[in-house]
Order: structure tokens, then C-alpha cells, then sequence
């Protein structure tokens, strides 16, 4: 068994920083690994991993410590450094738009959404980018897996995607992968608070072979909308862009299977790839 990663004292990095703070309030509490894992409800291993700045943690292991702990944000702002870290410029705003918004409408015409997807085709999807180490990767793994918590909010936004069937029939990661992205997707659909809907191959040219978009509702404040490019992305809430992709969406969306039978679809694909 490799000996324990030690502490940098001299934190280098944004994420070994976060890890720096969790084990000074955590010892200045009178807890061992163990007892603040209870406390917070989330296992040794991970408090551990964060303290080694082995993985970025999800938001909510980072909110439960700071409250249990008595930082009173403290770790929460370092947490959020780590985000800035992992997480394009361009990007952060969108990732902020999910966690506030009431509903969020999508499209990908080539992968399964993010908010949807397995850390395995998570993980194998970033891997198509080029030039990034296996440390990038999963930095860029936990940004994204992070984002699923929206879910386990209060009160979760309401999640309307679109894809298309291509999705379903892609190997990112290769046959078992998918396999457990399609059970995955199956189960995330029994959620009231998530709709999947398909747009079948049969149709052909569609609106949205252009590219992948998402559109989030916001209490108080513009719809916003997020447009997918070979580069950077793009975050915007002018009301022109909104509208224009928001009747990209529908036409898209009016084309789709209904939830039923894009259910029946995907149930297909996964006896397709057993």
C-alpha cells in the first residue's frame, strides 16, 4: 500500500490549499478524519483525498465541513477558487446560471448532457480533448460531476433535454461504458424533475446539427442561454440571441419522440450494447 500523500504546507495550488484549511479546522475541532466524515455524512476516504489534494470534492461535502466545522465560509471561498482553477473563464458564469436557475432546457446532438452523464463516459468524453494530462482530466471530471448537485437541491431546477439518437449510439468510452450511460439515463428519467426526450436519426437534417445549447430560467433575472463551439463557448442573456435559440429549441424539440417512446429507444439501445 503506497504511503499517505503528505501535506504541502506551502500550498502550491488552489485545490491544496482547500486541503491545507479542511485538516487546520478539522483539527482545531478535535476530529479525526473518521468522526468528520460521520458528522458530514460523506466517507473517510473523501475527506482524505481532499486534504491531500487528490480530487476536487463536490460542492456539498465543501458546504457540510465549512458548517460542521464553524469556518464560516472560509472553505467555501477556497472551494471556490478550485472551481475558477478547473473551470474556463467563459464557462464559470454558466456553471453559477445552473445552480440559481428554475429550469434549464438542452440540446447535444453528439454526447449525453452533462448534467447526465456517468463519471465513466464523464471521464472518457474529456479525454478527447487534446493536450490534457491525466491530472487535467480529472480536474476538469470533478467541475462537471460537481454540477449534478443542482440536483440534490431543495428545490432542483427542472431539466428539459433534447438529444439526439447519436448519443445513444457513440462508444465514448467504449461498449460497458455506454452501457451504463443508457441504465444511467433510464434512471435519471424516473426523477420528476428530469425529462429526456430523443431526436431520431429517421429525421435526418435538423435545426440543430449546428451545435449544442442550453437555456436556463432565472427568478428576477433574464433567460439565459449558453452556446456550444469548437473553442470557447459563449454565455449570453441578450434578449435576440435568447429568443433565436429558445425557437431553435422548440422546433428541435417538436421534432423529438415523446418522453415514452424515447424511453422505449433508449431501452433498445442498451439490449443493443449487452
Amino acid at each position: 500500500m503506497p504511503a499517505p500523500k503528505k501535506l504541502d504546507p506551502n500550498p502550491k495550488t488552489p485545490l491544496a490549499a482547500l486541503g491545507l484549511a479542511l485538516r487546520y479546522y478539522r483539527e482545531a475541532a478535535g476530529f479525526t478524519q473518521e468522526q468528520l466524515a460521520d458528522r458530514v455524512s460523506y466517507s473517510h476516504s473523501q475527506i482524505g483525498q481532499v486534504e491531500r489534494a487528490g480530487r476536487r470534492p463536490a460542492r456539498g461535502l465543501v458546504e457540510r465541513c465549512d458548517r460542521v466545522l464553524g469556518a464560516e465560509g472560509e472553505l467555501l471561498k477556497l472551494y471556490d477558487a478550485t472551481e475558477a482553477e478547473s473551470t474556463p473563464s467563459w464557462f464559470r458564469s454558466w456553471v453559477e446560471v445552473e445552480r440559481v436557475a428554475t429550469s434549464i432546457r438542452s440540446w447535444e446532438p453528439l454526447v449525453v448532457p452533462g448534467l447526465l452523464q456517468t463519471e465513466e463516459y464523464a471521464r472518457a468524453a474529456i479525454r478527447g480533448e487534446p493536450g490534457l494530462t491525466e491530472e487535467a482530466v480529472e480536474s476538469k471530471l470533478a467541475v462537471r460531476m460537481a454540477r449534478q448537485n443542482v440536483f440534490l437541491q431543495e428545490t432542483p431546477p427542472m431539466l428539459w433535454a433534447v438529444l439526439d439518437e447519436c448519443a445513444l449510439i457513440r462508444p465514448v468510452g467504449g461498449k460497458e461504458v455506454l452501457r451504463g450511460q443508457l441504465e444511467h439515463l433510464l434512471e435519471t428519467v424516473e426523477s420528476p424533475y428530469i425529462s429526456v426526450q430523443v431526436s431520431p436519426l429517421e429525421l435526418g437534417s435538423t435545426t440543430g446539427m449546428l451545435g449544442g445549447f442550453a437555456l436556463a430560467t432565472i427568478p428576477g433575472a433574464r433567460d439565459t442561454a449558453y452556446l456550444e463551439s469548437a473553442g470557447t463557448g459563449q454565455v449570453t442573456d441578450q434578449p435576440e440571441t435568447v429568443r433565436y435559440i429558445s425557437i431553435r429549441y422548440e422546433a428541435i424539440r417538436a421534432d423529438a419522440l415523446s418522453r415514452r417512446e424515447s424511453k422505449r429507444l433508449i431501452e433498445e439501445k442498451i439490449r443493443k450494447w449487452t
